[in-house]
């Protein structure tokens, strides 16, 4: 495996670094060496992960070996009881020396699994250990089936000393650590602690947190930082430490609304319920068994203080519904020093919620019924607002109270509920702790951080190095567009003013009809709220064309359609779904209608076919009367307002805006996935048109992006793209690494197809062996342009591109006209050929800013004395017949009206353009020979040509291999109905023919071609010589 130095530091890579992956080490190492932030932004796809593990390991190792190897003995003191943060608050680093350890922490378990399977694919073995809720570690038979806060109670009630029925996989933990010092020193993650604990019998979760002392690097969650009594938990030794939040896209949101909470009515009536019980406990265990541990006079005295609070905030006068009662952060401890709470009595008051906690859990109410206790919800809200001494904090904050009409279940209106909420504007309060503690580099990375300014500024760190990293795909694997009108011209918009109008609606269901046609297989289109995205489907459904087909019929007859539901409990059965429909071959894939900043939007891997492109439909800004977002844009003002002179500040309105661009950028990481993936991105909003806007989108994707004025231009280079697309994508092969020696070999070619978005994830390195994959990847070339077609051809799916498939114009009477007339046009230019050549060719034609008609009265003469011989050849099947085939792409006029119900007349333009052209010209077998042989290029006897022909074709049998003269069979047979571009032909062949042992082949072979194309041909073959 490659070493690089970088900085100093010899950086071991499992492969071939990139030039972006080396500067992204770069920044990481020197983030790491100067013991300051880094805000580093990388594209998915980039192997960001396994960078960021070896530079960060190179670094740990360079100041000392790691920990691995090492014996060590457990006392069993450490385990005789949890507290109640499940772990010792007391350093336990004071044997290991003062090497920094690093905390990698991402967003949820699923992505931890992933960074541990990165970790194993590098040559790196430092001691680790991966933290996990009980959820996912506990295999106690009861305490497992609990869900939540009760789970916790539960797990820490059956591991007391005084416990009857003691949790015995807690007690075999010291024995088992004692027995198998080296557990660490391999990459494990939670499915490996599980395994542990079911055969050998220790507890996974308190493995786990005993190992967590004396690792070089561990692995957790967010909140295990983020919460300062998890944190304190952890037990490290934080000093020159480096914590690393991998997938930080959304760090701002968590870490203010870890520091915020919202305190409902219902909370309140729970608590003052769960107080009763307390005191009725108490009173029967001293009149049973004279115990005296709890006094119910403490939990009496907290009933009655709950019943004041709850009688305070419904005596708050509200005036406006909508505005609700907002006052500064510090007005919440002049609220509650009227009911006597403040920083003395807080700490009695928060132990009496922990007695009741612990007696309603011993009396098995909550482990029985499966419930949390809400007791300790509110014991969580004392603990937030009396954390510290010093309440300078409460100036970030702001306290409101909205009351929202409630309603039994009968409908009838009943008594309103209230909230009060106290907010945290300012994220980086969360952050601000980790200086405090001593810690030497904070490492922000995602794929989609941008803007970063406006990051940096919501966290309120400094960041001195910062990275916005490009791509490591090719110009040609990303189609980037601004779409600003639609089929029919009717501008895009989802603006509040716009969004409900119905011919918005109508404009944008056609032109997806119309997308969902030239995108092959998985399709992903985001809207900006569920709002949106109900109220055009609903439309798509009812609304009807003058055909009697609906939108949303159109829509299902080229993909089948998923929806994203609200519900997350069935998000997991909508990717089944859509997994399912998208290996289904009855139809060309499926389309999943998503919402941005939902689940679609983050986290999910839509790699390969799974997801060709992504349409965004608008902008997805929050709703601006929302009282949070209200809150934070006058917060943000507020401090601009006031700020110090040469400090840059945001403003309300650039946050606004800048969270709806996060949104769109995090959506839009969909569609890319790996180095050798490709597809589309579809921005239907005019908005978007707008540098500023095109500013805060990602910088790998800004040189990409194009603004289009008209439809059919969108079209044109959209199926152009993907007509291409399956051709430099090359066959990706799975490489395995041999855990001995770092070797790599290729096996099976992975399914495109996967059943699911795990099964997607690649789980060891793709590699592409491109020199080996090129030549077998054109012996079927011309099976594979069934699936793709030329744009100009938009309507030929893979039976009709060939003469031997069993089609005629016959079979739709529509195409019996002449030519094709958009209707409500009345200048119809008639005079553009449209000529099929390559795009290099002298004679291409552009997409025209008019309507044209596409069919010409001149024939093609190409190759006559060849054609008569393919008669006798074998026919080419590349799949059955599709009278409207699911895949095909888009003519190369601007096609205005393409797919608009507006005009019976329009029903499905885009297919019909061409094969009225064809039409005309009648391709069929019996007669092609005699158009052909009549513009012969060499005046003669047809019978002479027809000798020489089958000569040539027995010469190029003889020396091609079964299956390349196969292929050779299906250009010429292409040729004859016309489904292909001369000059991609002309360059396939010449690649057919390219070596010396074929010279002979393609120099006759110009003998075939008409005059005017021999400089195209020449071009090709000094193309293939080099």
């Amino acid at each position: 495996m490659p070493v690089y130095n970088i900085r100093g530091i010899d950086v071991d890579f499992p492969f071939e670094a990139y030039d972006c992956q080396l500067v992204y080490m770069e920044k990481v190492i020197q983030s790491l060496q100067q013991r300051c932030n880094a805000l580093l932004e990388s594209p998915t796809g980039t192997g960001k992960t396994l960078c960021l593990l070896c530079a960060t390991l190179a670094w740990r190792k360079s100041l000392g070996g790691f920990s691995t190897g090492r014996m060590r003995s457990v006392t069993s003191s450490s385990q005789e009881e949890p507290s109640s943060q499940s772990g010792s608050s007391q350093p336990s680093q004071s044997n290991r020396s003062q090497l920094p350890t690093i905390v990698y922490t991402t967003r949820t378990h699923s992505q931890l699994r992933q960074v541990i399977q990165e970790l194993r694919r590098s040559n790196y073995r430092p001691k680790m250990m991966v933290l996990g809720s009980r959820e996912q570690l506990c295999i106690h038979d009861k305490v497992s089936l609990i869900r939540g806060r009760a789970q916790n109670n539960a797990c820490q009630f059956v591991c007391r000393k005084k416990a009857k029925h003691r949790c015995q996989h807690f007690t075999r933990v010291t024995d088992y650590l004692n027995q198998n010092p080296f557990l660490g020193d391999e990459p494990v993650d939670i499915e490996d602690l599980v395994d542990i604990g079911r055969k050998s019998g220790p507890c996974p979760y308190f493995l786990s947190r005993e190992l967590r002392k004396s690792v070089d690097i561990l692995f957790a969650p967010y909140n295990y930082l983020i919460d300062n009594g998890y944190r304190r938990s952890l037990g490290l030794d934080w000093v020159n430490s480096v914590i690393i939040f991998d997938e930080a896209h959304n760090l701002e949101s968590l870490c203010a609304d870890a520091a915020s909470f919202d305190m409902p009515s219902g909370l309140l009536t729970a608590c003052i319920s769960e107080a009763r019980d307390c005191v009725d406990l108490t009173v029967k265990r001293r009149f049973q068994s004279n115990d005296k541990s709890q006094n119910p006079e403490n939990f009496a005295i907290l009933r009655a203080l709950l019943l004041k609070l709850e009688e305070r905030i419904a005596e708050i006068p509200i005036e406006s519904k909508e505005l609700g009662f907002t006052k500064p952060g510090p007005y919440i401890y002049e609220l509650f020093s009227e009911l006597n709470i403040n920083q003395d009595t807080a700490s009695m008051l928060i132990s009496t919620i922990e007695g009741a906690t612990v007696l309603l859990e011993e009396s098995k109410q909550m482990v029985a019924d499966n419930n949390m206790c809400r007791l300790e919800t509110m014991g969580d809200i004392f603990k937030l607002l009396f954390k510290d001494k010093d309440l300078s904090h409460a100036q970030f904050y702001r306290l409101h109270v909205r009351e929202v009409e409630a309603h039994d279940s009968d409908g009838v209106k009943v008594k309103a509920s209230r909230t009060l909420s106290w907010w945290c504007f300012n994220p980086g309060i969360a952050m601000q702790e980790f200086s405090k503690i001593g810690v030497g580099s904070v490492v922000l990375t995602s794929g989609t951080l941008s803007p970063l300014d406006s990051f940096a500024h919501e966290l309120n760190l400094e960041f001195p190095v910062r990275l916005e990293n490009p791509h490591v795909i090719s110009l040609n694997q990303l189609w980037a567009g601004v779409v600003p009108l639609g089929p029919s011209g009717y501008s895009f918009n989802s603006s509040y003013r716009n969004r409900d109008s119905l011919e918005y609606k109508q404009e944008l269901g056609n032109a997806i009809v119309n997308f969902a046609r030239i995108v092959p297989d998985g399709l992903l289109v985001f809207f900006s709220s569920y709002y949106i995205l109900d109220q055009c489907i609903k439309c798509w459904k009812n609304v009807n064309s003058v055909d009697s087909n609906s939108i949303w019929e159109r829509i299902c007859k080229h993909k089948r359609p998923v929806v994203e539901p609200r519900q997350s409990s069935l998000f997991p059965l909508a990717i089944e779904d859509y997994m399912t429909k998208l290996k289904d071959t009855s139809s060309s894939g499926a389309v999943f209608f998503a919402v941005c900043r939902g689940k679609v939007s983050e986290g999910l891997d839509f790699a390969d076919h799974a997801g060709r492109a992504v349409v965004i439909t608008g902008l997805p800004f929050a709703t601006r009367n929302d009282p949070k977002v209200r809150l934070k844009r006058e917060y943000l003002d507020e401090q601009a307002y006031y700020k110090k002179e040469g400090t840059k500040v945001l403003s309300g309105e650039e946050w606004y805006n800048q969270q709806a661009s996060r949104a769109v950028n995090q959506a839009v990481g969909r569609v890319i996935r790996h180095r050798d993936d490709y597809g589309a991105i579809i921005f239907c909003d005019e908005r978007f048109s707008q540098a500023s806007r095109q500013s805060q989108i990602s910088r790998w994707i800004q040189p990409h992006i194009k603004c289009y004025n008209k439809f059919g231009d969108v079209v044109f280079t959209l199926a152009r793209f993907f007509r291409d697309g399956g051709r430099h994508a090359p066959t990706r092969l799975k490489m395995v690494e041999c855990k001995n020696r770092g070797e790599q070999k290729a096996t099976e070619p992975l399914d495109c197809c996967p059943s699911s978005l795990d099964h997607i994830k690649s789980k060891e390195r793709e590699e592409v062996i491109s020199s080996s994959c090129d030549a077998r990847k054109e012996e079927s070339c011309s099976i594979r342009l069934g699936e793709v077609l030329p744009a100009n051809r938009a309507t030929l799916d893979a039976n009709k591109m060939f003469t031997g498939a069993a089609w005629t114009p016959s079979d739709h009477g529509f195409f019996n006209r002449k030519k094709f007339l958009v209707p409500g046009v009345s200048n119809v230019l008639n005079k553009c050929e449209i000529v099929d050549l390559a795009d290099d060719a002298p004679c291409i034609s552009k997409p025209s800013n008019e309507i044209v008609a596409l069919s010409s009265s001149k024939k093609r003469k190409v190759l006559p004395s060849l054609v008569p011989n393919l008669r006798n050849l074998p026919e080419v099947s590349v799949g059955p017949r599709d009278p409207w085939p699911a895949n095909s792409l888009s003519s190369s006029c601007s096609l205005e009206a393409v797919d608009s119900p507006f005009d019976g007349r329009c029903r499905d333009a885009h297919s019909s353009v061409v094969l009225s052209s064809l039409a005309n010209e009648n391709i069929q077998r019996s007669d092609a020979n005699t158009v052909l042989l009549k513009n012969a290029t060499e005046p003669g006897p047809k019978k002479d040509d027809e000798t020489k022909g089958a000569a040539f074709l027995m010469q190029v049998q003889a020396i091609l291999s079964p299956s390349e003269y196969k292929e050779f069979v299906g250009f010429m047979k292409a040729l004859k109905s016309k489904a292909m571009k001369l000059g991609f032909v002309l360059q396939s062949i010449a690649k057919l023919f390219s070596g010396p042992e074929r010279l002979p082949l393609s120099e006759r072979f110009k003998d075939f071609i008409p005059p005017k194309y021999h400089l195209l041909y020449e071009k090709y073959l000094g193309e293939m010589k080099e």
